[in-house]
């Protein structure tokens, strides 16, 4: 695998120039994918290197194209969401129904589930509509998102059975977060795309983060690839699951997302920011690990770290901050296949770089 080093990078004791950007070369060449970048913020300072087993992308490098963030979309979505209950247009603990009034809701444990259970994955809502399951397995490279629009998403959600009473358990549900869309267009009146943008996107300085399949003037798209790594895919149309996996966004606008995170102070959404790295509750073997209202929590060397990961049919993302170092570390790559190892070596470096004083 070839490996590029391809943005600036501040001499400082953690970020040592040519030492540091050759550090992020080994951990890139671990990742097997046409297209690697991870991306380092140390203290404001960033180092990016790109690479992969692909050919370097003609006209613009693999720095500055847009990655598709799978469900790393979630934490856009769940930061919109704490942005508008500190605003008051609602509240975390609102019974999803009351969004939803004209919805015929047979199963008692429906009307229990809030906003906070969607946000948190304690719903007790499945992973996926039923009808979407064997699609999934039998052709798992077909997008059955694309087409699925809101009106049978709401059926869906009318027709399903929670795995347990809301609150109760954790349980990942991409229905669960994508039912957040259309009850913060509800809400507000506006449709998802141009609320995320208007109070998300736009006051954090993401420039080039967008909301669903490459349009004319969002800049280069990255490529996805089936885990042969060989075999191109189309974009991903998340279609009324946007909102758990329609964003995408280059390396470049993950570090300033993820730097909001680690200095929301003078932030125009500071509170949200916030509100979003608060403990919920805990989970995982031994209860050791955490979660916030949208990020993991696991513990590291000097204070947790947060992060998230997600994936497309054709793409893996991670984003992961340790408030502690000031540090984040995004990793992205053009394969969806457990050997493309980007999510397992994003993290191990972000551990790695918390037992390393900025």
């Amino acid at each position: 695998m070839s490996v590029a080093a391809a943005s600036r990078t501040d001499a400082g004791p953690a970020t040592d120039g040519a030492a540091f950007r050759e550090r992020l070369e080994r951990a890139a060449a671990e990742v097997d994918a046409p297209d690697v970048v991870l991306a380092v913020s140390r203290a404001g300072r960033r180092t990016t290197v790109g690479g992969g087993s692909g050919p370097q992308p003609q006209g613009t490098p693999r720095e500055q194209r847009q990655y598709e963030l799978g469900s790393l979309s979630k934490t856009f979505t769940v930061l919109l969401l704490a942005g508008l209950a500190r605003d008051g247009v609602l509240a975390l603990d609102d019974p999803l129904a009351e969004h939803l009034p004209d919805l015929p809701l047979p199963h008692p444990y429906a009307r229990e589930i809030t906003l906070r259970h969607l946000a948190t994955h304690t719903s007790g809502l499945p992973r996926v509509p039923r009808e979407l399951v064997a699609g999934a397995l039998l052709r798992p490279y077909t997008n059955g998102y694309a087409g699925y629009d809101t009106a049978r998403l709401l059926r869906a959600f009318a027709g399903a059975r929670t795995r347990h009473a809301p609150g109760s358990r954790w349980h990942y549900s991409n229905l669960g977060i994508a039912l957040l869309g259309p009850v913060l267009e509800r809400a507000t009146g506006t449709d998802y795309g141009t609320l995320l943008r208007d109070r998300v996107l736009t006051p954090l300085g993401l420039t080039r983060t967008t909301v669903g399949p490459p349009i004319p003037g969002d800049g280069p798209a990255a490529t996805g690839y089936r885990g042969d790594g060989r075999t191109p895919l189309p974009p991903t149309d998340m279609a009324a699951f946007t909102a758990a996996g329609g964003v995408r966004a280059v390396p470049g606008d993950l570090l300033t997302y993820a730097e909001a995170h680690l200095s929301p102070g003078g932030s125009a959404l500071e509170a949200a920011l916030r509100d979003v790295q608060v403990p919920q509750l805990r989970r995982g073997y031994g209860r050791r690990h955490t979660h916030t209202l949208t990020w993991y929590q696991h513990p590291a060397p000097g204070g947790p770290l947060l992060f998230h990961a997600g994936a497309t049919f054709g793409q893996q993302t991670f984003l992961g901050y340790h408030p502690a170092t000031g540090t984040a570390v995004a990793g992205l790559a053009t394969r969806h296949d457990r050997r493309c190892r980007v999510v397992t070596t994003s993290y191990a470096l972000l551990y790695e770089l918390c037992g390393d004083p900025a």
